[in-house]
């Protein structure tokens, strides 16, 4: 039997060890809400980037320069601008480490990325991507991404604007559900009404753009007659979305997990290498030809637009790491109230069911923005708290 005196000597050490493990939980806790908070500061951000985008390359294809393909193709090869700075910076480790076996005969000792003493989180090591891994994964998103965006580019030739848009903002929902699937996302009453409304608020403007040019002359085409298909490949988009943001927030987890100017350099390095065929195809089919812009405005707006998607998209994988799938999903909706802001700025006339569709817009990313689930899906206590232990 164990003596009083070694029974108050456990009881004192598990009490210490409650108490410490209450004070990394409750700084864990800050941490995230704190992230969270610079996620969704990040996220407007990016949604001021995309929507001054939106009216550059408007303004460009309303001059005449309609080229939808080499707009993507340039703006996602700017990622690879993101592999210079990786490239000096491991050509001068590469170079110091050298010069300290020279001068000290020093051997650099190996690193155990699970080693983070001076980490607040409670989840455990956050063992880095390794360069290949960053690679596989980065393979993966350019070809995720890039079938989303030219699914939704594509659907615009057999179906109207406003039946691709509404259609690719089913994303939220997919969205929620594989996120579900993957235990990235906690399906609430909070998440589904909030994705609800906002879908409710595109299909208000989506529905209000159609209506505008419904009165207007049309040309009649081969295209018109394959609105079923349009519609599909506007859907297709609308998966492909979901997938390539719920694949980064599963296979990376955490931004520390993560060297995120490799991972964009070798997007666009990717893009670079695989797609250009596609521009040469679509050339020969009379598709898109290839063609130089021919002013100077034209150039800027393509600079502008590779400068704008080679700094906002960084951003926002950033805050969806910070976030959610979902949250990032539905405040791209923010693009729609910020453009109806524009216009007000520009002197265009908005239709009143615009402004209350951009409202509602508005309304379901302030409900899934609040939706505290977000900030607490972090590790089950019991498992932060086997870390700490061991």
């Amino acid at each position: 039997m164990e003596t009083s005196p070694q029974r108050d000597s456990l009881l004192n050490r598990a009490r210490s060890r409650s108490s410490t493990r209450l004070k990394l939980i409750s700084q864990d806790n800050i941490f995230r809400k704190r992230d969270y908070i610079v996620g969704i500061a990040l996220l407007l951000v990016v949604v001021v980037l995309w929507t001054s985008s939106n009216f550059i390359t408007q303004d460009m294809f309303d001059a005449g320069y309609e080229k939808p393909f080499l707009v993507t193709y340039l703006n996602t090869s700017a990622f690879a601008f993101y592999l210079i700075p990786v490239i000096i910076r491991l050509t001068w480790k590469r170079r110091a480490r050298q010069g300290f076996s020279i001068r000290e005969g020093y051997q650099e000792l190996p690193q155990d990325s699970s080693i983070h003493h001076d980490t607040p989180h409670l989840s455990g090591p956050d063992v880095p991507l390794t360069m290949r891994e960053t690679a596989r994964l980065a393979s993966w998103f350019c070809l995720l991404w890039f079938i989303a965006n030219w699914t939704v580019n594509a659907s615009l030739n057999y179906t109207s604007v406003a039946s691709a848009t509404i259609l690719s903002s089913m994303s939220g929902f997919f969205t929620l559900g594989i996120g579900r699937v993957f235990r990235v996302e906690q399906l609430t009453g909070t998440k589904f009404i909030a994705v609800l409304i906002s879908f409710i608020g595109v299909l208000l403007v989506s529905l209000s753009d159609s209506s505008s040019t419904s009165t207007e002359p049309a040309l009649v085409d081969a295209s018109t007659m394959h609105p079923l298909f349009g519609d599909f490949l506007a859907l297709i988009s609308a998966v492909f979305y979901a997938l390539y943001v719920i694949l980064l927030k599963v296979q990376i987890k955490a931004e520390s997990r993560i060297d995120m100017q490799l991972f964009f350099g070798f997007v666009g390095l990717f893009n670079i290498l695989a797609c250009w065929p596609i521009g040469v195809f679509l050339h020969v089919i009379g598709a898109e030809t290839l063609e130089l812009p021919s002013t100077g405005k034209v150039v800027a707006a393509l600079l502008i637009n590779m400068f704008i998607t080679w700094s906002s998209d960084f951003l926002y994988v950033l805050a969806m790491l910070k976030t959610t799938p979902l949250v990032v999903t539905i405040g791209l909706s923010l693009t729609i109230p910020f453009a109806v802001l524009g216009d007000f700025a520009l002197g265009n006339l908005v239709q009143l069911q615009v402004i209350l569709g951009a409202l509602l817009v508005f309304i379901g990313f302030v409900v899934v923005g609040t939706d505290h689930s977000n900030v607490d899906q972090g590790p089950p206590l019991e498992e932060s708290i086997e870390v700490v232990s061991s």
